[in-house]
């Protein structure tokens, strides 16, 4: 799915209104509809009374439109016009009159105005500032946000919480509403996923308003918006007369006296992510213990008993994973350094051995052409630099995803795969893969992919979601507390499944047909 700029939004919202023959007060009543049609159903008239603070703009007149619905279908509603401005736009006159033509006549809030009661037990939707607000609201609006969100009762915003920008992040963050449901139009917007940003949609719900589907696709947008439809079409169903060696044989390269189950992990991930073959190649230190626990993986190891001192690899592997628990001493640099110079299989490179890059930035040229890099925010700070905020953070991944020419994995609570000016936003995933050794599972999953000859940006998607998909489904049996990075390489097997049931069903439509 598509994550369109404020630009784009507009230009498809002008172009459905022409390509259609239809007013643009009648897309509004299209985006109300489809609102008040997911609330009606979640709440399936509930005597609930809800608290509709509307803006003087389109926001304002959408938040309208769904008041007027809601009284239509015997909700309690009050009513509330922000007024922050002399200009009001002709959409929100229309529907302003319409509710008022049923008996309604809103309470108007201006700058000298009394706050509103806002009870615990009622619900607040949130229609004061659009997508289009470029400027920090005025002080008393900031007042009246801040009461909103103090107020603890059930916030939903209509496409985007109140304050929030959709090309930077807010210079105040009492001016911003605070939203446990955003019901967004036709496209999810990248604030809802950004650290920083994200923090004020707890959740969101993409609404379909119809818009022109032909010039929606022929659109160039920087982000998309990573689903299960958009893996099952990268999904590549196993034939029947392969053997081990057309999945390829991946190399997992590190660990480090007290750190080999980095290894032991992601060896085991790449295994259950379908390489043909996978080898580890480790100090002496890790040989007994990786035979043990993981018996269908080969084991290399080095000279050095407790951290890898020399790279030497007797076979040429399809993919190398390189850097989990490997550490960053003088010896494990130069063995690093050496192995880079003189390497060009395809790799994956996480922990350890992204600080070895950092460390030392003129290795970076010796990256095979699409190297598979996945930080986790220090890391990435460590490779790219500071950054002021999320904005900033992306366009300096991006320089340098081009600049390198590396797929970067962004890890964290909607991971960001970039390739050069191209994102992909995950939608998998909880906060219970904050545990220790779920980054080194990640680099398994994604060197098993390309090892299978998925390219590496498609491998780094896919691999990303499901990770996701399969720590999800651990809470089906653990909590967030609970869960552990071996648990999600158990689950892998449910995540793949979800796609090989659905490839099998369509060989069967295809058999009868």
């Amino acid at each position: 799915m598509k994550i369109l700029s404020g630009e784009q939004i507009r230009a498809a919202d002008q172009q459905t209104i022409k390509s259609q023959g239809i007013r643009s007060d009648e897309l509004m009543e299209r985006a109300g509809l489809a609102t008040f049609q997911w609330l009606h159903q979640q709440l399936n008239s509930s005597p609930v009374v809800f608290h509709i603070f509307c803006g003087i703009g389109n926001n304002g007149g959408d938040g309208l439109v769904i008041a007027r619905h809601l009284l239509e279908h015997g909700y309690k509603i009050k009513v509330y016009i922000v007024n922050y401005s002399d200009k009001r736009s002709a959409d929100f006159l229309i529907n302003l009159d319409r509710l008022k033509d049923r008996k309604v006549w809103p309470e108007v809030l201006s700058n000298d105005g009394k706050l509103p009661e806002i009870p615990m037990e009622d619900m607040v939707l949130d229609a004061i500032f659009g997508t289009g607000l470029n400027r920090t609201p005025d002080a008393w609006v900031t007042e009246l946000i801040s009461h909103i969100n103090a107020s603890k009762a059930f916030v939903i915003s209509i496409d985007i919480a109140s304050g929030l920008f959709l090309d930077k992040v807010f210079e105040n963050e009492k001016s911003v509403i605070k939203a446990n449901y955003v019901l967004t139009f036709q496209f999810p917007k990248l604030i809802f996923f950004l650290p920083q940003t994200g923090l004020y949609c707890e959740n969101s719900v993409v609404l379909d308003i119809g818009l022109d589907k032909d010039f929606v696709s022929s659109l160039d947008n920087t982000y998309d918006f990573i689903q299960k439809q958009d893996i099952g079409e990268l999904y590549r169903y196993r034939k029947k007369f392969s053997h081990k060696g057309t999945y390829g044989h991946a190399l997992i390269v590190g660990g480090s006296y007290g750190k080999i189950g980095a290894v032991a992990l992601s060896a085991k991930a790449c295994l259950k992510s379908g390489s043909g073959l996978v080898t580890t190649f480790v100090p002496l230190c890790g040989y007994i213990p990786l035979q043990a626990t993981v018996p269908e993986i080969m084991v290399l190891t080095d000279k050095e008993d407790e951290r890898i001192s020399e790279i030497e690899i007797p076979f040429k592997p399809t993919v190398i994973g390189i850097g989990m628990g490997m550490g960053t001493t003088e010896v494990v640099l130069n063995a690093f350094k050496t192995f880079l110079k003189a390497n060009s299989t395809p790799l994956v490179i996480d922990a350890d051995g992204i600080n070895l890059l950092s460390k030392e930035k003129a290795l970076l040229k010796y990256l095979p052409p699409q190297t598979v890099l996945t930080p986790h925010p220090k890391e990435l700070e460590r490779l790219i630099g500071s950054w002021q905020d999320d904005f900033e953070k992306l366009e300096k991944a991006q320089k340098f995803s081009d600049k390198y020419n590396c797929v970067l994995v962004l890890k964290g609570a909607h991971t960001i795969t970039l390739y050069k000016d191209k994102g992909f936003v995950n939608s998998t995933g909880n906060p219970g893969l904050a545990t220790a050794g779920s980054g080194d599972v990640l680099t398994g999953i994604i060197t098993a992919l390309i090892a299978q000859g998925y390219s590496a940006l498609d491998a780094a998607i896919m691999g990303v979601y499901l990770h996701g998909r399969a720590g999800d489904l651990c809470l089906e049996s653990e909590s967030m507390e609970s869960l552990i990075a071996s648990e999600i390489i158990e689950n892998l097997g449910a995540a793949f499944r979800e796609f090989f049931t659905e490839e099998i069903k369509e060989e069967g439509k295809e058999s009868t047909s």
